[in-house]
């Protein structure tokens, strides 16, 4: 998903509606996650986020988006992101990323989720472990005005710790009324994010994606979409859109149903 937009900081009412976005968007992930077991497929997932996005007014904000067929992302196993729903049915020792935008009142919730299918191998729960902690490590790292770099410098800490690799292709963005725009979140220090800093009302992801093997990423020729490890090992990625505000950073796209900070898997 490409971005580039400006970037924007947001008021007292736009903050509101970005919250209601990434309440919504939470909810949604709480009702799909009974389904997330072995015997689904892929599509029957994307065909109850489609459904229970429309029901109450919204909008899935994937489906048409640079001509992507879908209304949610599902990652499986060694696809790093921007699986196509399909025909695909979930089996036990499956991860699979669930990755959810919602366009509520013209403002984006976008969070992601990867859920383990039955009984996993140990290397599978430990990338999944991994990308979740790296997600609040990231979070706890920030503050009004910081750099940033502090969120790469605080996946690349996590990572180590487990021995596992960080995506490069793909990064965190900013989002609003527009699903991608400034600021770029990468979940590594570059040049860049040392001089970028996150002032209150800005609006933006954290999402990153860590391979157990080496982080080079391949997209599907065929579909132009699915993005996977290039050695074929397993990636896994949690989400969150994160407002600044002057007290320090609000994830707005919290499931009550889900794993909580300090959660293991």
């Amino acid at each position: 998903m490409l971005h580039g937009q400006r970037r924007i900081q947001l008021g007292r009412l736009e903050r509101e509606a970005m919250r209601a976005a990434g309440r919504f968007n939470g909810q949604l992930m709480d009702y799909v996650r009974p389904f997330i077991r072995p015997g689904i497929k892929t599509a029957e997932i994307d065909q109850m986020v489609h459904q229970y996005t429309i029901d109450h007014g919204h909008k899935p904000a994937t489906l048409g988006y640079q001509g992507f067929p879908k209304s949610c992302c599902t990652s499986v196993n060694d696809v790093i992101c921007h699986g196509i729903p399909g025909d695909y049915v979930l089996k036990e020792g499956d991860i699979v990323n669930l990755d959810l935008t919602s366009i509520v009142d013209g403002w984006h919730g976008d969070s992601s989720e990867t859920f383990l299918i039955g009984q996993v191998t140990d290397e599978a729960r430990a990338v999944t472990q991994c990308a979740f902690d790296s997600l609040y490590a990231a979070v706890d790292a920030i503050h009004p005005g910081c750099r940033v770099s502090d969120i790469g410098d605080a996946i690349v800490a996590v990572a180590g710790r487990f021995g596992f690799s960080i995506v490069r292709e793909f990064v965190g963005h900013g989002v609003g009324q527009s699903f991608h725009q400034e600021p770029t979140i990468p979940h590594f220090p570059n040049r860049p994010s040392r001089h970028e800093r996150l002032l209150p009302g800005t609006c933006f992801t954290i999402e990153p994606m860590i391979n157990v093997g080496a982080r080079y990423a391949v997209t599907d020729r065929l579909d132009g979409w699915t993005v996977r490890t290039k050695d074929g090992s397993l990636s896994a990625q949690f989400e969150h859109t994160v407002l600044m505000t002057e007290d320090g950073p609000e994830c707005l796209t919290h499931s009550p149903g889900g794993p909580a900070r300090g959660h293991r898997f």
